[in-house]
């Protein structure tokens, strides 16, 4: 369980540094769609981390880190569920 802990301190460690280099430019999908010309329509819902932020949180460094804690806890939740059913069989 020790080893596990230390992975997760290393991962949010490492998320809270790399997180001033994340782009800021779209991804491929919207580079060509701009590209081509494709007009951009407004979403029936943008989900609770639009662009990968906590609209609530106004300082935009520390509303992406808590997205992605939040991205990696969920991450680690749903690995953890799929693999206690996996071995369960």
């Amino acid at each position: 369980m020790k080893g596990y802990l230390k992975a997760l301190i290393l991962t949010l460690v490492c998320l809270a540094i790399l997180i001033p280099f994340a782009s800021n430019a779209p991804d491929g999908l919207e580079s060509v769609a701009e590209t081509l010309g494709i007009e951009k329509h407004e979403p029936i819902w943008s989900g609770l981390m639009p662009d990968y932020s906590i609209p609530a949180i106004d300082n935009p460094y520390l509303s992406t880190l808590l997205a992605g804690i939040a991205g990696v806890f969920l991450v680690l939740g749903v690995t953890f569920l799929l693999g206690k059913t996996i071995t369960k069989k």
